[in-house]
């Protein structure tokens, strides 16, 4: 007698999803000169609770979690994922050239250093409250940005971060326009 076994199938397909970000290049990867502060600030950035590992993590998770019950919000964060992805590896790049090293523990200004954690993570039960949590992320991201391009005096990393600052706005409106149609 031969048993039929149950199946459970994603029929979700991420084929062709391309990060999500502003149509606009980013500028050159490149720093003035060293500085190990500088380098201390943006491994918060890199690998902080407020961070692109959080966000990609964070993203990815509820992804992961959409993808059977929502699959066009799923692909949406997927592209937000991929975006994020692209911000630490940029951030990582301008790390080196500034003389740090990227071993995810964000190095605070008070001699602090803490690696990174899922415990960072906001990891709601229902779609609304994941978007929710999303656009928090992305407005702390803003506000940690705006004030490391306030403390940071090199034009080449500041450029890099305001174009990140560009994405991230652009992905608290797509969230928005998200809970607009639940």
């Amino acid at each position: 007698m031969e048993s039929k076994k149950n199946t459970l199938t994603n029929d979700c397909s991420f084929m062709g999803v391309s990060p999500i970000m502003m149509d606009l290049p980013y500028p050159a990867i490149q720093v003035r000169e060293r500085n190990q502060a500088y380098a201390n600030l943006l491994s918060i950035d890199y690998c902080g609770a407020v961070s692109e590992m959080s966000a990609i993590t964070q993203y990815i998770n509820n992804e992961n979690r959409l993808s059977c019950e929502s699959c066009p919000v799923a692909k949406t964060l997927l592209g937000i994922a991929m975006a994020e992805m692209m911000h630490l590896q940029k951030l990582g790049e301008l790390i080196v050239l500034l003389g740090g090293n990227i071993n995810f523990v964000a190095k605070y200004r008070n001699g602090g250093a803490k690696m990174w954690t899922p415990e960072y993570l906001k990891i709601p039960e229902n779609l609304k409250n994941m978007l929710l949590a999303d656009i928090e992320a992305e407005k702390a991201a803003i506000a940690q940005y705006e004030a490391h391009i306030k403390m940071i005096k090199d034009d080449c990393v500041n450029a890099v971060l305001s174009r990140i600052i560009g994405d991230e706005e652009y992905h608290i409106m797509l969230l928005r326009v998200m809970m607009q149609k639940l």
